[in-house]
């Protein structure tokens, strides 16, 4: 893979420079060259948050800078925009600490928790956001701004959650817990079980304890030979859980429903939290669509069935219904532009390219907030379905500020606060 390839191959960039940043200031010079030439500026580090193609544009590419500085003292990592959540992890892991990472260590640090940030165990911790404590950032002036509660107080609320638009962040300082292992995995169940599995998930779901958190994916899985016979290029229903302490009998209801294929729960290293999901490691083409529901009714379960079950051929092969609340629907001492807070559940579509993983969202639509978590935005860039990530409020305080910070709009490409 080249360096301004992305996870997502659908999204194929062809800028008119690409700028490899080692340094900060390599960042500033980015920034002066594309305003001089009035051309839009477009960021990427691991290439996960990939949703548009950077045509025309300065490509500043973070993925360099790489710097990781552990305190223990005070509980703190500062991370470089280059660096994945599984390096992060492997560094702070000796001083048994963590940080909030998301599902899949391999996704870049910053970019996930610029967006909010929603991991293993964001029941209990919340969103990776409301855990920063500063961050450094190049805005569209090309000025180097060091951002937290005490110094530009509106751009620290911004950067956290109002995902781009603002600049170029190049490292972060973010809160690390005390944790060594979680008690977490996984089961899939086979297709036959999957509506079972989904009715008795949305009876059981609500009633769990803000310790755990769980979703439950229906995975079209390629017949892969990497794959487990069980599991190769079949459907299944896969549960997912995670919680800080022990699970006890947690789980009992949910495996008295039908017998699991694969699959276990435990005590797991932090090291080994992304075997929870099983996210895919290697690049591919998809597209995505997402929505937040206010519940999980008995008529939505079957519409999602009808929609998505194992009786429809669908080039879609993941729909994971992911439980909120707890935590991640309260602010955090210091407030910031994460949205979503209103949602019980997310639901996620990842289509191969020429699906249509709206209409599944569609499906859903009875029960849906009207919102949307940005990072699982995808590639609909459209002002109002963008705004739909934000509760009004937010959306018009991010857009006052957009037009404060940019007012040339040089970063419009990607998942940006629509401007006023």
């Amino acid at each position: 893979m080249n360096e301004i390839s992305g996870f997502n191959l659908s999204v194929v960039h062809r800028p008119a420079l690409v700028a490899v940043a080692e340094t900060v200031e390599d960042v500033v010079e980015a920034i002066r060259y594309a305003a001089a030439r009035d051309l839009p500026v477009a960021v990427q580090a691991t290439g996960h948050g990939a949703v548009q193609a950077a045509d025309g544009a300065v490509l500043v590419l973070t993925s360099r800078l790489r710097e990781i500085s552990v305190d223990p003292a005070t509980r703190t990592a500062t991370i470089g925009a280059g660096v994945t959540w599984g390096e992060v992890v492997r560094a702070t892991a000796p001083h048994g600490l963590a940080p909030l990472t998301g599902s899949a260590s391999g996704v870049g640090a910053v970019g996930f928790t610029l967006g909010g940030g929603i991991g293993p165990l964001a029941r209990t911790f919340g969103f990776a956001a409301d855990h920063v404590r500063s961050l450094t950032v190049v805005t569209p002036d090309a000025r180097v701004r060091f951002v937290d509660a005490g110094s530009e107080p509106d751009l620290f609320w911004a950067l956290r959650g109002g995902k781009g638009g603002f600049g170029v962040v190049t490292s972060m300082t973010v809160d690390l817990f005390p944790l060594t292992s979680v008690h977490g995995g996984g089961y899939y169940f086979a297709a036959s079980d999957a509506a079972a599995v989904l009715r008795a998930y949305r009876e059981w779901a609500p009633g769990l304890p803000e310790s755990v958190t769980t979703s439950v994916a229906l995975l079209r899985l390629p017949p892969l030979p990497q794959l487990p016979p069980p599991l190769r290029g079949q459907f299944v229903a896969h549960l997912r859980v995670a919680s800080a302490e022990p699970l006890g009998s947690v789980l009992d209801p949910m495996l008295a429903v039908a017998s699991p294929v694969l699959g276990g729960v435990g005590p797991l290293p932090y090291t080994h939290l992304d075997t929870i999901h099983n996210d895919p490691t290697d690049p591919m083409p998809v597209t995505e669509r997402s929505t937040l529901l206010h519940d999980l009714t008995a008529d939505g379960v079957e519409a999602l069935l009808a929609a998505a079950g194992p009786q429809i051929e669908l080039p879609v092969p993941v729909v994971e219904v992911r439980h909120l609340g707890g935590a991640l629907g309260r602010e955090p001492k210091e407030p910031n532009a994460v949205g979503g807070r209103d949602g019980a559940y997310s639901l996620l579509v990842i289509g191969l390219p020429g699906s249509a993983p709206e209409a599944v969202v569609g499906a859903l639509a009875p029960w849906s907030t009207g919102g949307a978590l940005i990072n699982f935005q995808g590639s609909d860039l459209a002002p109002e379905a963008l705004g739909r990530a934000w509760p009004e409020a937010t959306r018009l305080r991010l857009g006052e500020l957009r037009e404060r910070f940019d007012p040339r709009d040089l970063f419009r490409i990607g998942h940006v606060a629509p401007r006023l």
